[in-house]
Parts: structure tokens; C-alpha cells; sequence
């Protein structure tokens, strides 16, 4: 027996290999049978490592590629970094940003640059491609923070030196591709030759990078507008500078000054000055075309049930009178509920409620008449019926809460000036630095997480395993309706992330390496490892934030 051989399970092909001592994972890559898809990383013992990982002793590797949830972040931060470098080669001394996501792919902006020509997109794709054909390895260095600081003073990236000094360690990783360095909150692929597809557009001041569809991955993205939510990004973003909160080192150091008091108040009234100005809107709709139908939107863990109540205080103080029902009462019983490709009960289509039951009561309601209204009982999976029928009287408005309120199909006999459309979602607007923003869905998934475990008994790995279908579901019934919407909601707040630490990182910490979601659980806590925590302490009762968190003075 040779000592120096190593057996590694690939899960790939359920296979059982011999590899040598620090073999490489793209050495791995070549003993398998050429992939579909190039492999951008692997999970090593449920792990996420780059290709360059070195094997040293028995493990169960799985390679991903960009169809995979992860492989397709790996490739954007890749493509992120490349089009950092060739802003970099173009724009000397202009800083890159990467503020947000929009309309399915990303907005960039170049600092001092109010308008991006044509001209200037054809040379940046020029150098971009360049970039891509010359293959350059992007490496991985674990640094002395002390040595990271002098390098990232050396290249004026101030956002990161703030981000380093506010969560104080001895080493930090950072990624050196030929002349510059970054640092990323995930893995990246071994070179920019692993790039095949993209697009850059102008769009508005800065422009639109363009990445592969996940499923698909041979199309790009279609690029759809979506003014709506730009505008409420770009909103929040002045609003964040305004405060001098532009990014997370700054909101560190905020708290470490012992401001986050001040922080969770101006976070709160800002929420309920926002509340106030839709409640407004919805009054001059009632006065003006006898609306009669608010339909609140939104993804998972967006808070729209905390949403929906608290715009009903604010329209009860301008004169009308909120009636609230909330879409899930209205799913079919268990039984007769669509299945998805897996065989599970689909509770994300439009079709696991009963539409025409629902219609049914909407024009009963608006006629005048009283209507018995169901309860869905999530434990046996069948509905209830209410034993004091509903009534609308002529300073009712009905506010219907649920994942399917903007879609159509849902209120298709109700005439549209009826309706007021509302969507809610977790825009988060600070960023980490300048090239890593945070995600909105792992804003909602942190969310979820705390909430799932204190209201239903899931623990972090069940909700893990459930988030790839929940968001499927939303891609295909929730965020094409998005820009249906009357107003957009931004439901993040500022110091939430730093407040959901403590309550999340216990639930993460308890996912085994022996299940496929413990990759996901050490990612964040890699990402919230970047936050000083904050106590709940002072979060007022009505906060949006207590859906998730408890202590909510409202009834769920």
C-alpha cells in the first residue's frame, strides 16, 4: 500500500478515488470525466473550498458549477473582481463600486463619473475580454491584518480599512489578481478563463453588468426595468450617506461608540414616516376613485404580516377603517394542494389557493354583503370558518397580506381602480464595501432562520434545506409582479443585522458537517462575523424587526 495515497469519496460520480498527498482539487477535476459545465468550486465535507483547496486526508468532495445556487455567487464575485481590475486599468484612481442588484443582474457605478458613455462601455468589455482570454489566476493570500492595512492604504481603499478596524483580527484573506487585491465573503474560481458570458450596459448614472441565467447559463439575464425599485435603492443609499452610514465599518463603528440607541430610533421613525406616507396615498385613492382593495406583496420574510398591521394603525388615524386578511387562509386543504417536480406540496404557486373562493368574497364584500371568512390550519391542513362573518362599511378599506397580492390572476374579477398595490421586501442598502454588497436574500434568509426556529420548532438546517425552492418559487411568482406595485416598502433596517446575530448564530452553529446545508450555515456566520452585535434591548414592541426576533406587542 502506498502511504502517500489518499481515498477521497467523489460525490459526483459515487465514486472512491486514490489521489496523492495535496492534490489539488482541479487535479482532482482532471481524473474525472470532463463535466457539462466547468467546476467553479467544491464542497469538501459539506465546505465550500476553492479549486486550489490541497486534499491532505480522507474527505467527500462535491463539485459545483453554475447551475448550483453557490456556483453561480462564485462566478459573479469572479466576474465582480475582473471588472474591478479592468475599471482599475481604465479608470485610474476612480473608485468601483457595486452598490445593488437590479432588474437580474447588477448596477455599477465609477466614482466621478456622471454619465457612462457608449465609448466607455466598448472599453471596458474590450479590456474585460481581454482579461478573460489571458486567463489570469486570481490567487488566494492569508495576510496579517496589519500587512492588509498597509496594502489597502497603498491602493486608497478606505472602505475596507474601516471595515478591518471596526472588526479587530489578527490575519484577513484577501484575492490578488495581477496588480490588485479584494477581499470576498465566498469563494471565487481560480482565474478570470473561468468567465464565459456577460454584458455591460449604460444605465443611469453608472451601468448594468449583465450575468448567466443560473438555470440556463448559456443565456444571459434578460435585462427588465424596473424604475420602482431603483429609485427606492438609490433612495435608501442617499438616505444611508446622509447619516454616515454608508457601509458596515461605519455602522461598526457607530455602535462601538455606543450609538446604536440612536440608531434603532432614527431606524424606527423613518419606518413609520414611511408608513404614514403610504397610509396618505391610500386615503387620496379612496377619496379620489373609491379604492376600496389594498394588496400587500412581497418574498419571504419581507415582514409584510408586521407591515400590513401597522399601516392599519396609520390608516385608522386618517379616518378609514383597515380590515385585514391575510392569503394564506385561503389555501386549499392539504389534499388537493399542487405538488412541485419533488413530489412536496407547493405552498410558493398561485395555485395552492383557492382563487375562486377568494374572488367569490371579494365581490360579495364590496356588494355589502356579510361573508364567512376561512382560517387555515397549518397543522391539519384544512381551513376553519370563522364564526363572526365579515362586513365592510363605507370607511372600509380591505388589506389583503400574502406572497401572490401583485400577480393578477389573484383578483382578476376586481376592477383594477379598486386596488392600491403595495410590495414589501428587505432592500438592504448598506453595503460591506464597496465591491461586496449585501444580499437581500441572505437579509430575508438570517430572517427566516430566527423566526422559523422560535414560531415553528425548525431548526436552521430545515430551513436551510427549504430556501433553494422558496426562492425558485419567488422568481417564477412573486418578483416578475413586483413592478405592479403602487409603492415599494424597504422593510431592512439598518441595525437589524447586528441585533439578528446573536439571535442566529447559535441556530448555525448547531448545522452538522454531515449535512449539504452546513456550506450555507459557515457562510454566515463568515458574513456576520463582520457586524458588532447589538441587544434587542430597545426595539420598540411595534418594530417590524419583532416578527422575527418575538416580543412583538402584535398578534400573529
Amino acid at each position: 500500500m502506498n502511504d502517500t495515497l489518499i481515498e477521497i469519496v467523489c460525490e459526483n460520480n459515487e465514486a472512491t478515488i486514490s489521489v496523492e498527498w495535496g492534490t489539488s482539487l482541479r487535479d482532482v477535476i482532471n481524473m474525472l470525466s470532463k463535466p457539462e459545465r466547468p467546476y467553479l468550486a467544491a464542497y469538501v465535507n459539506n465546505s465550500i473550498k476553492e479549486l486550489d483547496y490541497r486534499i491532505y486526508r480522507p474527505v467527500s468532495v462535491r463539485f459545483i458549477d453554475i447551475t448550483h445556487f453557490e456556483g453561480i455567487r462564485v462566478y459573479e464575485r469572479t466576474l465582480f473582481f475582473s471588472l474591478q481590475k479592468a475599471v482599475h486599468d481604465l479608470f485610474p484612481g476612480k473608485r468601483f463600486r457595486i452598490p445593488h442588484s437590479v432588474s437580474k443582474g447588477f448596477y455599477c457605478e465609477i466614482e466621478g463619473l456622471s454619465h457612462i458613455s457608449d465609448d466607455d462601455i466598448a472599453r471596458l468589455k474590450a479590456r474585460m475580454d481581454e482579461l478573460i482570454r489571458q486567463d489570469i489566476p486570481i490567487a488566494r493570500r492569508r495576510l496579517l491584518t496589519t500587512e492588509a492595512r498597509e496594502i489597502y492604504t497603498r491602493l486608497g481603499y478606505d472602505d475596507k480599512i474601516t471595515l478591518i478596524n471596526s472588526c479587530p483580527r489578527l490575519y484577513v484573506t484577501l484575492y490578488a489578481l495581477a496588480d490588485i487585491v479584494g477581499y470576498f465573503y465566498g469563494a471565487l474560481a481560480p482565474s478570470t478563463g473561468y468567465l464565459h458570458l456577460y454584458d455591460l450596459k449604460p444605465y443611469y448614472n453608472g451601468f448594468f453588468l449583465a450575468v448567466p441565467k443560473r438555470t440556463d447559463p448559456d443565456r444571459l439575464e434578460s435585462m427588465i426595468r424596473q424604475e420602482k425599485m431603483f429609485d427606492l435603492f438609490t433612495e435608501y443609499q442617499e438616505w444611508n450617506r446622509v447619516q454616515g452610514i454608508p457601509n458596515i465599518g461605519m455602522l461598526n463603528h457607530r455602535i462601538l461608540a455606543g450609538e446604536a440607541s440612536d440608531l434603532i430610533k432614527v431606524a424606527e421613525a423613518f419606518h413609520e414616516k414611511k408608513l404614514g406616507n403610504i397610509a396618505d396615498a391610500i386615503y387620496d385613492a379612496n377619496r379620489r376613485r373609491s379604492m376600496r382593495l389594498v394588496l400587500i406583496s412581497g418574498p419571504s420574510s419581507s415582514g409584510k404580516t408586521t407591515f400590513a398591521k401597522r399601516l392599519g394603525i396609520q390608516l385608522r388615524i386618517v379616518g378609514l377603517n383597515p380590515v385585514l386578511i391575510s392569503l394564506d387562509d385561503y389555501f386549499l386543504d392539504r389534499e388537493q394542494t399542487p405538488r412541485d417536480a419533488n413530489g412536496d406540496y407547493d405552498y410558493e404557486t398561485i395555485d395552492a389557493l383557492d382563487l375562486k373562493t377568494f374572488n367569490e368574497h371579494l365581490e360579495r364584500l364590496f356588494a355589502g354583503e356579510s361573508v364567512e371568512i376561512p382560517r387555515y390550519d397549518f397543522i391539519s391542513g384544512r381551513r376553519q370558518w370563522h364564526e363572526e362573518p365579515l362586513q365592510l362599511d363605507d370607511r372600509s378599506v380591505l388589506v389583503v397580506e400574502g406572497i401572490h397580492g401583485l400577480n393578477p390572476r389573484l383578483t382578476e374579477k376586481i376592477p383594477d381602480e379598486y386596488k392600491f398595490k403595495i410590495y414589501v421586501s428587505v432592500f438592504t442598502t448598506v453595503m460591506m464595501d464597496d465591491m461586496n454588497r449585501i444580499p437581500t436574500t441572505d437579509n430575508r434568509l438570517i430572517r427566516r432562520i430566527v423566526r422559523d426556529n422560535a414560531t415553528r420548532g425548525s431548526d436552521a438546517v430545515a430551513t436551510l434545506r427549504r430556501w433553494s425552492s422558496v426562492r425558485t418559487g419567488e422568481e417564477q411568482y412573486i418578483f416578475p409582479y413586483q413592478e405592479n406595485a403602487d409603492v415599494m416598502f424597504n422593510s431592512s433596517l439598518l441595525y437589524e443585522l447586528p441585533v439578528l446575530r446573536a439571535h442566529v448564530e447559535p441556530l448555525l452553529y448547531k448545522v452538522p458537517d454531515t449535512v449539504p446545508e452546513f456550506g450555507e450555515a459557515r457562510r454566515l456566520l463568515k458574513f456576520l462575523n463582520n457586524f458588532q452585535a447589538v441587544a434587542a434591548d430597545e426595539i420598540p414592541p411595534t418594530s417590524l424587526l419583532r416578527e422575527f426576533i418575538g416580543g412583538s406587542s402584535f398578534r400573529y
